[in-house]
């Protein structure tokens, strides 16, 4: 059986990255890699069901959307939350924090109840059952 083991972001503010997915998707941190000689530092995030999500920081990166629209590539993933009420809950949470809602709670055609937020450097966050 093939698996996702984990998806990999490259961001300005590594913290505010690591304490946001920590703080309202409940992911467990490791301790902080730091390669000095290539100026390269990360996380690995670590969720319940056992994916992971690698924040990474690295000098000289530059960051490709700055309008936040969609692209080609990678344009999101999605975090389960478990029902259509904490999808709510969450989704809500994060508005009063501050934080973009890119598409607002419903129920999609093709059969899944979801909400699109930014994280704080604009990545979209699927939060759905």
């Amino acid at each position: 059986m093939i698996s996702i083991t984990h998806i990999a972001l490259y961001c300005s503010d590594l913290e505010k990255m690591r304490s946001f997915y920590e703080y309202y998707f409940e992911a467990k941190s490791n301790e902080k890699y730091v390669n000095e000689k290539k100026g390269f530092e990360s996380y690995f995030l670590s969720f319940e069901s056992g994916a992971a999500l690698e924040l990474m920081t690295k000098t000289g990166i530059v960051k490709a959307n700055e309008e936040r629209k969609e692209f080609l590539g990678f344009t999101h993933f999605a975090c389960s939350v478990g029902s259509e009420e904490m999808v709510n809950k969450l989704t809500e949470k994060l508005r009063k924090d501050g934080f973009e809602i890119a598409g607002e709670c419903r129920w999609t055609g093709d059969g899944f109840y979801e909400s699109i937020v930014l994280d704080p450097e604009g990545n979209r966050i699927e939060i759905t059952v």
